[in-house]
């Protein structure tokens, strides 16, 4: 499948702003079934400096400065991915939770591939021990490491409610897991969270979903912005293993990946800082459409 990506973050400030610099991580991965075909990132007003570089995490990172006085900032990213991902696995055979820990913690590399980088806690997700319990149920002694992930999925969708107006990204982790409402970023912050209180390596991974669904089937929650779901590590054999808990999937060609990172910290799409307004508006608008 071949899908044609627009993101647009508009940023409305209430006074002009003389100074900003933007980090931006727009530009889809090419690996793991998924290839970037073009990209291309439009910002008014003309930046005054542009660079690019990857993060530790494999990340495209591009800073940017923009020097001229405004009072409107428009980053409009365009993309075309071509997706073709293998089936996710459908047996429930898979090697037992105990012993994925185990070899996590055994992991001699510290690169960004290696799992023992996503087994503690990082600035969003903090190992709490409600949610640690809360996943334990799903992880039974002996239980296959991705038999016992699906469940802990299929929970959150059931026992979460999907509700934007619910939470804003800094709203602490236990916050949300009181209120058991949120969005994507909420849902794989949680699960993330569970996994790590059981020593399991999982990545928090930024991207995109399909806006419209092939007929017959129904529109995935998430569409109309960036979305996130979880990554865990399921053994050499295996490897990671991505899951979305907002709608209870095993990720297939719906889903585009734009960076993986241990929180949403990690992989923003856009962020940095200003000088000059108080106050501000933001608005993001995403379009994903299959053209083959």
């Amino acid at each position: 499948m071949i899908y044609d990506i627009r993101h647009v973050t508009t940023y409305e400030y209430e006074n002009p702003v003389s100074f900003a610099r933007c980090t931006l991580r727009l530009q889809p991965r090419s690996g793991g079934g998924q290839e970037l075909i073009s990209h291309n990132v439009e910002i008014h007003p003309r930046p005054a400096e542009r660079n690019v570089r990857r993060d530790f995490f494999g990340t495209l990172t591009e800073s940017v400065v923009i020097e001229a006085a405004h009072r409107n900032l428009r980053i409009d990213s365009r993309s075309r991915v071509s997706v073709s991902r293998r089936p996710p696995p459908r047996d429930a055979s898979s090697p037992s939770w105990e012993s994925i820990r185990d070899l996590a913690f055994e992991a001699t590399s510290l690169g960004p591939a290696s799992p023992v980088g996503y087994v503690f806690a990082s600035p969003l997700v903090p190992v709490l021990r409600p949610v640690s319990a809360y996943a334990g149920i799903s992880f039974a002694p002996g239980a296959g490491i991705l038999e016992g992930a699906v469940d802990l999925m299929h929970r959150i969708r059931n026992q979460f409610r999907y509700d934007p107006k619910a939470t804003v990204i800094s709203t602490p982790l236990d916050e949300v897991f009181d209120k058991r409402h949120g969005v994507c970023q909420d849902f794989a912050h949680v699960m993330i969270a569970g996994l790590r209180g059981l020593g399991l390596p999982a990545a928090y991974v930024s991207g995109y979903l399909r806006t419209m669904p092939p007929p017959g089937q129904p529109r995935l929650q998430g569409a109309d912005a960036t979305h996130a779901w979880v990554s865990l590590w399921c053994g050499a054999e295996l490897g990671w293993i991505d899951l979305d808990p907002t709608n209870d999937v095993l990720i297939g060609n719906d889903h585009i990946v734009l960076g993986v990172g241990r929180d949403f910290s990690d992989v923003s799409p856009v962020d940095g800082i200003i000088v000059g307004s108080p106050k501000q508006k933001l608005s993001v608008a995403v379009d994903v459409l299959q053209v083959e």
